[in-house]
């Protein structure tokens, strides 16, 4: 429903926006690429919250004559935006169901999901063979998707937010405080709980029986054509002063066959503070493009200046003690290292 909605693509608070000049993703694919192959296009379903299941199955039929199936589902632009709650966050009227019966035709399902908040897709990222999410993209976000999907242009996008795997997972971010309890990964799930079991505490730690404690996925996360590789991680020196500045080196190798860029992320922890500190901190990011096969070595300088929060007394302060860094393509990649800081 959403591969030709112009005034819904262009999101919330659009109030001078002109529908008329939107570019949709069915108009860019076939002014684009209707020479190079054959487009099929039934909508589905009218718009995001219709239930009506007579246009699934024409949609179906389509699906079956073609070679691969793209469909853009979502939420119409009123459904998100400032008081605009909902208490789930699955995809609204019969989108699942839709995506669902064209994966069952057994032809490749590419799902694009333009929704003005992170939806709880767990169910459509297993059914889909790739899934791209572009938020609610705006006037020429439809020829940015064609050229994404048609491998034109290479997605090198990150999430800027964590996606849940369920609503009652919220809130969830990446640089949460530590709880005292961590999760630890043995914990006993739902379906590990033995009748009539006795009752006691199942961990005691931050997850959720039926959940875990992971998102979906996690802030920074992102897909490419290609792959990465980050290697020979290290840093200038182990021990600083507060007035010293950190240098930071890695090398970031495209180990693919496709040119492309990475979002490269340097994420620091306090592992000890008079404040409780967050678990990670986005410190630093860039984007590096990479040719197939090339590597790169490339240097970060991080002032410890930067390391300060604010403390008890409401002085701006960088405590010393113990850091972690990390540099990774995501907020839960990588592999830390240690260094500390000295008064």
């Amino acid at each position: 429903p959403m591969a030709n909605a112009p005034y819904d693509q262009l999101g919330t608070w659009v109030f001078d926006a002109q529908e008329q000049a939107t570019v949709t993703p069915l108009k860019a694919i076939r002014d684009h690429y209707g020479q190079q192959v054959s487009i099929l296009y039934e909508p589905g379903l009218d718009y995001s919250r219709d239930t009506d299941p007579s246009g699934i199955r024409i949609a179906v039929e389509a699906a079956r004559a073609a070679d691969v199936v793209i469909v853009f589902v979502g939420e119409e632009s009123i459904l998100s935006g400032e008081a605009h709650c909902l208490a789930s966050l699955d995809l609204q009227g019969a989108q699942s169901d839709l995506i669902e019966k064209l994966k069952s035709t057994g032809k490749p399902v590419i799902t694009v999901v333009m929704a003005g908040r992170p939806l709880t897709i767990e169910k459509e990222v297993s059914t889909s063979n790739a899934l791209l999410y572009s938020f609610h993209p705006g006037t020429m976000g439809g020829v940015a998707l064609a050229d994404l999907i048609f491998g034109k242009e290479v997605p090198s996008g990150r999430l800027p937010v964590t996606f849940p795997k369920t609503a009652g997972q919220i809130p969830i971010y990446y640089n949460h405080n530590r709880t005292g309890r961590p999760f630890l990964g043995n914990e006993t799930m739902l379906d590990q709980i033995p009748l009539k079991a006795g009752q006691t505490s199942l961990g005691n730690t931050s997850f959720y029986l039926d959940a875990g404690a992971a998102p979906l996925f996690p802030f920074g996360f992102g897909l490419s054509y290609t792959t990465f590789a980050y290697t020979n991680i290290r840093i200038d020196q182990v021990s600083y002063n507060q007035k010293d500045t950190l240098t930071l080196f890695f090398d970031l190798s495209n180990t693919g066959k496709t040119a492309a860029t990475e979002v490269a992320q340097l994420y620091v922890c306090d592992k000890i503070g008079s404040v409780t500190r967050p678990v990670k901190e986005l410190k630093r990011f860039d984007r590096i493009a990479l040719d197939p096969g090339e590597t790169r070595t490339v240097s970060w300088k991080l002032p410890i200046d930067e390391l300060a929060f604010w403390n008890l007394q409401m002085k701006r302060v960088v405590e010393s003690g113990q850091f972690e860094l990390w540099v990774a393509g995501d907020s839960v990649s990588g592999e830390p290292v240690l260094f500390e800081v000295n008064n």
